[in-house]
């Protein structure tokens, strides 16, 4: 059977100052198909997506849906053309329902007027079709992460959808929502709904996508139909060279206790107690929910402790607020890196010293001489891609957002650092430099706790592994004993 084009795309360039994000990029997605494109940050992913949806004017090139052809899009003739982007954050009015969210700017009733009657009977319509129960009247900000994710593909099929993008889709969502969602995607393919899935997670390519194009520096590289290719081949694509995806190894020697926790209670933990030691990577495990980041902004200061103690080189300290904690030499990597780690708007520079405008001031007036010395120090450190330090963040790639946020942390001379999964929405070749940093920083006396859904990268990094349930500490696993079925258990409530 001939396979009928639903989206063309053809010599797709786009230039930024000192950045060719797209360079001639031509591809073709079958209608009814799942295509899923890969490649490092930085690859032209987001940039091509962006192009598609008419968030983006290319510089050349053309796009085709249909028979119809045209050398730019903007959002509206997109969506007009069955063409929606499901992007990494929701974009979703939290205040509002479920209903309104998913008819939000449709017309539901007589001219200007909105019948909620009629938006809460569709709603109920469209989530019929996917058997899922949720109510068209509750607010989003009440919905988990897993139901939001729900919200915006119904947003999608209620507008007839034809051509459905959804970039990073299950980063949010546990084992269980992940099946859930790919159900969705399965109907929405039989339909014969053509799915641009964009993932770092490669098993989950091999699980629901037909065919997978490969970019590299802004560049087509190949396509491969799923079932002709694997793991180590895509690899290979994405970076340009064989990439094992070996942890770095490593052996602990123990030394003294940099970070002691004494029955700390809060933020929906209770009665944690545990330690960690200079040059030991502790990771933290746990189901959805456990308490994981709730402990780490307790110890951090976010959020107020409600009892217990918390020591520092077996020093009791009082932690109020983050600033408390930074003085003290503890760092927080946070798992939402572009609300909670870095200034999106500002440069490299800033976001690196701004924690140490004091260190570098005189008369109150900052030194730019030692403030570029340090940003410079960083960057090269930690090998942060860019241009410029004056280059804003939010134009870096996930990977180089993330060494911002350690570059941060290390500036302000921490001796504990806490990360909260310091790999989520990066590359394979990122992750392994975030991995060989960990590795280094705990080798230098570093005191690093990490927080991780990704079991694997649990088990390849820590030397413990302190399992969370439902707020507490159920069990703690050396590396000796470490298995993946028994810490699924504590993290369950099993044991």
């Amino acid at each position: 059977m001939d396979e009928q084009i639903a989206l063309s795309l053809k010599n797709i360039t786009k230039q930024y100052p000192g950045v060719l994000a797209l360079d001639r990029v031509s591809l073709d997605f079958v209608q009814g198909e799942v295509h899923a494109l890969l490649g490092e940050n930085g690859a032209g992913k987001s940039t091509l997506i962006k192009v598609i949806a008419g968030a983006i004017e290319p510089d050349a090139g053309v796009i085709q849906i249909g028979a119809q052809q045209y050398t730019q899009m903007n959002p509206h003739l997109a969506r007009s053309l069955g063409v929606e982007v499901i992007y990494q954050e929701f974009n979703l009015a939290p205040s509002l329902s479920v209903a309104e969210n998913i008819f939000l700017g449709d017309k539901t009733g007589r001219g200007i007027l909105i019948d909620k009657k009629v938006m809460v009977q569709r709603a109920r319509e469209v989530f019929k079709q996917f058997a899922i129960d949720i109510d068209p009247h509750a607010l989003v900000r009440d919905l988990p992460s897993a139901q939001q994710q729900i919200v915006e593909i119904a947003k999608a099929v209620s507008k007839n959808v034809r051509i459905l993008i959804m970039d990073e889709p299950t980063a949010p969502l546990t084992v269980s929502e992940v099946d859930s969602m790919f159900e969705i995607v399965r109907q929405l393919k039989a339909r014969g709904v053509t799915i641009l899935y964009i993932s770092h997670r490669l098993e989950e390519i091999f699980r629901i996508a037909d065919k997978v194009s490969v970019l590299r520096d802004g560049r087509y590289i190949a396509t491969r139909a799923t079932a002709a290719t694997n793991r180590k081949e895509l690899i290979s694509l994405m970076v340009g060279r064989e990439l094992k995806e070996s942890y770095p190894a490593r052996t602990v020697a123990p030394r003294e206790v940099a970070l002691e926790v004494r029955h700390l209670s809060g933020n929906g933990d209770e009665d944690i107690s545990f330690s960690v030691r200079k040059g030991e990577i502790l990771g933290l495990s746990g189901l959805v929910g456990a308490g994981r980041t709730e402990l780490a902004r307790v110890i951090f200061g976010a959020e107020p402790a409600e009892s217990g103690e918390i020591l520092l080189e077996g020093r009791p300290v009082q932690i109020r607020s983050p600033q408390d904690a930074i003085n003290l030499g503890i760092g927080l990597i946070p798992e939402d890196r572009k609300h909670q780690g870095v200034f999106l708007d500002m440069d490299i520079k800033w976001n690196i010293s701004f924690t140490q405008v004091r260190q570098l001031s005189r008369y109150a007036v900052v030194d730019g001489r030692r403030e570029t010395t340090l940003a410079e120090k960083f960057r090269n450190l930690l090998r942060i891609k860019t241009p410029s330090l004056e280059q804003q963040v939010k134009n870096l790639s996930g990977g180089n957002q993330q060494k911002v946020v350690l570059a941060k942390s290390l500036a302000a001379q921490s001796k504990v650092l806490i990360f909260d999964e310091p790999t989520r929405g990066i590359d394979v070749g990122a992750k392994q430099e975030i991995y060989n940093l960990m590795c280094a920083l705990a080798d230098d006396g570093l005191a690093i706790i990490m927080i991780s859904s990704d079991m694997e990268e649990l088990l390849g990094m820590a030397d413990r592994i302190l399992v969370l349930c439902e707020g507490r500490i159920a069990g703690e696993v050396p590396r000796a004993q470490f298995n993946q079925n028994l810490i699924l258990d504590l993290a369950s409530g099993k044991h």
